[in-house]
């Protein structure tokens, strides 16, 4: 008995230690000025700059040029040879929500219920999560964190990925409100028919518009809850989505077919919602649609097989392209249940090689994601007055072979770029005597 209970104190030490060597702490803020020499600047509006310096000062990009000086006071880095991007955002993801895709207890992205709009997904967000640094090292600085699930999934908020808790990290609180369109398709089941089992058959087409129907009672319900001035009882699901009336949300809608996202217009012609589309495979088809009635795209991933049997097989590597034609605005993102976001700028890359420019690819994942997010007044390009989140690079940030990330600044701060790949990578090169 004694022997199993210092096995397990033996144990215990071992894993306090094991997470204390894999601790990575927050930057502290900035103090004193940073001065980025002589790099070349992608802005992320499309402009590259040539042998072009960034001063940064309390966070803040206080002056870009080719013939600045540095203060006295700054804190030197030399860019020469070398890339400066804009810090990456991952537009659509479950950072922070969910550690381990198979194990249960690491899982915090579902609410139980369909209609959950008071349900904030920034107060589950955990800072202490191992896949968080492993994106920092891929230069993304920033994500929104979606909940998923029922009907109504609850608001989605913007982190900045350096933070000790969910208010240091929160960037954009509960700007989005989360929606999961109804399926508008047959799915017939192994059984033959329809639904998933051998019970009563009912058509999904069918009961998708009846809970579209639904869904519209609702916010016509929670529309004229909230146009009343004196409310004499509380509804915390009503009062969730009030700021979709307000403008100060937005409505983001998973939808793929055609039919769902022609649903999903509806709703913003019947209660003049601002509206972004998750997702959306086929929303190539419909680009004039979208582009008339200024909806953006987040597109869930370039390295996916596409909707369609008949749809060639490189469709969603031509997606970005297409839409880039129409007029869409659109970001790129990286929703792999293994990649966990890490390899954001390679999907960007292979966008790049399907049609996009190498700067149109970069602007997918920069600009175009804070604005369809709403944060492209403070972060999303290097610009004078923006925050500082900058990434370099010593080769092209969008190729899987020659990025090598080397500093990583967040409003500023310059991030630890330690994760739990290299430490494994460390630990095992000096096991094997080949460090």
């Amino acid at each position: 008995m004694k022997k199993i209970f210092f096995s397990i104190l033996a144990s215990i030490a071992f894993t306090a230690v094991a997470d204390a060597q894999e601790t990575v702490y927050p930057a502290a803020k900035q103090t004193n000025p940073v001065f980025i020499m002589n790099g070349t600047v992608h802005v992320g509006n499309g402009q590259v700059l040539n042998n072009t310096s960034v001063e940064i000062r309390d966070g803040k990009i206080t002056n870009i040029g080719a013939g600045i000086a540095a203060s006295a006071d700054a804190f030197k880095v030399d860019a020469k040879g070398k890339h400066v991007y804009p810090g990456l955002i991952l537009a659509n993801s479950n950072l922070g929500l969910v550690e381990v895709n198979s194990i249960r207890a690491t899982i915090d992205e579902t609410e139980i219920g369909e209609y959950n709009p008071s349900i904030r997904s920034l107060v589950a967000y955990n800072t202490d999560s191992k896949v968080i640094n492993t994106l920092k090292t891929n230069g993304i600085t920033h994500a929104n964190i979606v909940p998923q699930g029922g009907i109504i999934s609850g608001s989605s908020s913007v982190v900045q990925l350096d933070a000790w808790n969910w208010e240091d990290a929160a960037y954009a609180a509960d700007n989005n409100i989360i929606m999961n369109m109804p399926a508008l398709y047959n799915r017939p089941s192994r059984f033959g028919g329809f639904g998933g089992g051998q019970g009563p058959q009912v058509d999904p087409l069918k009961r998708g518009l009846e809970q579209i129907e639904e869904i519209k009672d609702f916010f016509r319900a929670a529309k004229a809850y909230n146009a009343q001035a004196v409310k004499t009882q509380t509804n915390i699901k009503f009062q969730a989505v009030e700021g979709l009336f307000s403008k100060r949300q937005k409505l983001y809608i998973r939808c793929n077919v055609v039919r769902e996202i022609l649903a999903a217009i509806d709703f913003k012609n019947e209660f003049g919602f601002d509206i972004v589309l998750l997702g959306a495979a086929e929303s190539y088809q419909v680009g004039d649609i979208l582009k008339r009635n200024n909806i953006p795209v987040i597109l869930s991933q370039m390295h996916a097989l596409p909707t369609l049997a008949d749809d060639g097989i490189d469709l969603p590597y031509q997606l970005p392209a297409l839409l880039q034609k129409a007029g869409v605005q659109f970001a790129i993102c990286d929703e792999d249940g293994q990649q966990r976001g890490k390899n954001l700028p390679f999907q960007a890359g292979t966008a790049a090689a399907y049609g996009l420019t190498k700067e149109e690819a970069l602007s997918s994942i920069t600009l175009n994601a804070a604005k369809i997010l709403g944060i492209a007044d403070r972060t999303g390009s290097i610009e004078t007055g923006k925050d500082a989140n900058i990434v370099i690079s010593e080769g092209d940030i969008l190729d899987m072979r020659s990025s090598n990330i080397s500093l990583v600044m967040i409003s500023g701060r310059l991030v630890s770029l330690t994760d739990k790949h290299k430490q494994l990578y460390e630990r095992y090169m000096f096991k094997y005597g080949l460090k």
